[in-house]
């Protein structure tokens, strides 16, 4: 059996923010959320969130997540004390105890996978992540069971924190990363033998590690996992190194980036292959972007779904579904609730809200739709407007197949015109308008001539 504990109880006074630093935004994921699904797929049996600071904030941003239980450490006084927490929540646990840090969000998959597999096969009380930095200061150095230097035969003895190490220990350039596997009913018997006896006060979950006797770690390949964020320029170091891995990974299944640093993606974005994504392109959400797409320059897309072949050009598309073969923009806008039919083309300077267009829609410039449906093949000119609220309620537009409406026309809705009907230039209907007519509303031209 197995057991997840994230500790995130601290404040992140670095941070200079109100918000916790676990809900901290990362390629549009919270700092926690990234640490949760890194673990998913070992599919422990508990999941429990060490909370403090502002800790009714993070249970309710975390609601959604099912099975999560929060434990309240107050106050914070270190990670071994976080950890003593678990011992009534857990108390009839016999399992695994997975611990890892709610402000390390850049751990893959993989190597939690791989650090569980070697605890469950070294029959180690614990077994701890590592990595070797370049520049070690600020980390715990880990200590070889032969009271060497560096532990190179995966067997520890201690770990020392950097403040309370040697001058021969600060040498050493393999550290911890923070992220322990226990044998929790072992853990549990030691976590009240754990003594304030160091630089800063606190009762150190590192300490555990020389209690329990027999310990191992894993030595990460890719330090970069093991990032912590204490900082906003640590929270852009990150968002940088995960940036590149999203990017390098669509790159290899065929999606090109014309310049890909300007360019930023969500890990919930998708793309089929032959997509060209040009500068100064932003994905946010959950995106599902069709094979031969061409995005942008300049376009922002977020929770929205194309079909194949759709070009975007400078433009904002926002929780909306585009079928294959459209073409949009320069600078338009599409927002929530827009399904756009394939092959419709939506030009400079439009806004579309809550409307569905059939296939073929021409909507080329400097035009309103907002709670309307249009049939296929409807032509809408420009600086058309569909006057949607009465200043209490939404109504809705309907513009049958075929019509087309003239430059500068309004819509005052509820209003249905029916198939294949033409709106006269400078015209503001109010009534419905039958099959085939053709409907005109505005005053009558005056021309006063010798007046000027």
């Amino acid at each position: 059996m197995l057991a997840v504990a994230v500790l995130a109880a601290g404040k992140g006074t670095r941070m200079k923010s109100d918000l916790p630093k676990v809900l901290a935004s990362l390629a549009g994921s919270t700092l926690v959320e990234r640490v949760l699904s890194s673990c998913e797929h070992l599919e422990p049996e508990r999941r429990l969130l060490i909370v403090g600071h502002q800790a009714e904030r993070v249970a309710s941003t975390l609601a959604a997540h099912g099975g999560l239980e929060f434990v309240l450490q107050q106050p914070q006084l270190g990670t071994g004390h976080a950890v003593q927490q678990l011992l009534e929540p857990l108390q009839d646990f016999e399992g695994q105890l997975l611990v890892l840090n709610g402000d390390v969000p850049l751990l893959r998959p993989e190597t939690l996978g791989q650090l569980l597999e070697l605890h469950r096969r070294s029959g180690a009380a614990v077994t701890l992540l590592s990595a070797r930095l370049a520049d070690p200061s600020g980390y715990g150095r880990v200590i070889a069971a032969d009271d060497g230097i560096a532990a190179e035969d995966g067997a520890v003895s201690a770990i020392v924190e950097h403040r309370d190490c040697s001058e021969e220990q600060r040498r050493n350039n393999l550290t911890n990363a923070g992220i322990y596997c226990f044998d929790w009913p072992k853990l549990a018997a030691v976590l009240p033998l754990l003594a304030t006896n160091n630089d800063q006060g606190e009762l150190y979950l590192t300490d555990t590690v020389a209690l329990l006797g027999s310990a191992m770690h894993l030595e990460v390949a890719d330090p970069q996992e093991i990032i912590g964020i204490n900082d906003r320029l640590q929270l852009a170091e990150c968002e940088a190194v995960l940036q590149q891995r999203l990017r390098r990974h669509w790159m290899a299944a065929g999606v090109t980036f014309t310049d890909p640093l300007s360019c930023t993606l969500s890990e919930g974005t998708t793309f089929g292959r032959d997509v060209v994504v040009e500068p100064q392109c932003h994905f946010r959400g959950n995106n599902q972007i069709g094979s031969g797409c061409r995005i942008g320059p300049g376009s922002l897309i977020e929770n929205s779904r194309l079909g194949e072949s759709v070009e975007v050009l400078f433009s904002v598309l926002r929780d909306v579904e585009v079928e294959q073969g459209c073409v949009i923009g320069p600078y338009a806008q599409l927002r929530a609730g827009a399904h756009l039919g394939a092959g419709s083309r939506i030009g400079n300077f439009v806004e579309v809200k809550n409307s569905h267009l059939g296939a073929g829609v021409k909507a080329n410039h400097l035009s309103y739709l907002g709670d309307a449906d249009l049939g296929d093949g409807v032509n809408v000119g420009a600086g058309t407007i569909t006057a949607n609220y009465d200043g209490v309620r939404k109504h809705r537009t309907h513009i049958g197949a075929g019509s087309k409406t003239g430059a500068n026309s309004t819509l005052v809705a509820p209003i249905r015109l029916g198939d294949k009907v033409t709106v006269a230039a400078g015209s503001t209907l109010t009534k419905d308008v039958p099959a085939g007519a053709l409907a005109f509303g505005r005053a009558r031209q005056v021309v006063k001539e010798g007046r000027s």
